[in-house]
């Protein structure tokens, strides 16, 4: 957990690039990329500070962070578990992998575990089709994946034996 100072120096220092940034609302993009950056997600009273400051109604900030899948508005576990759904991946029975991950860390998409270890979400490709199925932890894709293998790898995340 951060201490009260840590965060506060985050919101200094967001609060001096939106004073740089302006008005301009051209910078929507790159002013969310660097709260995702320094906050690690996009906190519901940033985007209203970025609604204030770009003057963008904030219904349309989100609904710009929702439409990227590299944007979050909640924070994420140690490990966060990104799992491809898309058509290739899909196909080749992501929604397995899915419904083993909820029963294994006994969370559902959006969710962190009670000991904050991993987060879990769905993102709708990676680009490695041919890789199906595919998922992203802790910005490493592991790709082939069956029921077996996936509790696996996240195993040794839990015990800190993953590889980076």
């Amino acid at each position: 957990m951060e201490d009260k100072n840590s965060i506060r120096e985050k919101y200094l220092e967001f609060e001096n690039f939106l004073n740089l940034v302006g008005t301009d609302r051209e910078q929507l993009i790159i002013t969310l990329r660097k709260a995702q950056n320094l906050f690690g997600y996009i906190p519901r009273d940033i985007q209203s500070l970025i609604s204030k400051k770009l003057r963008i109604p904030i219904v349309e900030i989100y609904g710009v962070i929702t439409f990227y899948s590299y944007f979050i508005t909640e924070p994420e576990g140690k490990y966060p578990i990104h799992l491809c759904m898309g058509t290739a991946c899909y196909i080749n029975k992501s929604e397995s992998l899915l419904k083993e991950i909820k029963n294994f860390l006994n969370i559902d998409i959006g969710q962190v575990t009670e000991d904050g270890i991993f987060s879990l979400s769905i993102v709708r490709c990676f680009g490695a089709c041919a890789l199906a199925p595919v998922a992203n932890i802790n910005g490493k894709i592991y790709s082939k994946l069956t029921p077996e293998s996936l509790i696996e790898i996240l195993k040794k995340y839990r015990e800190g034996r993953a590889e980076a």
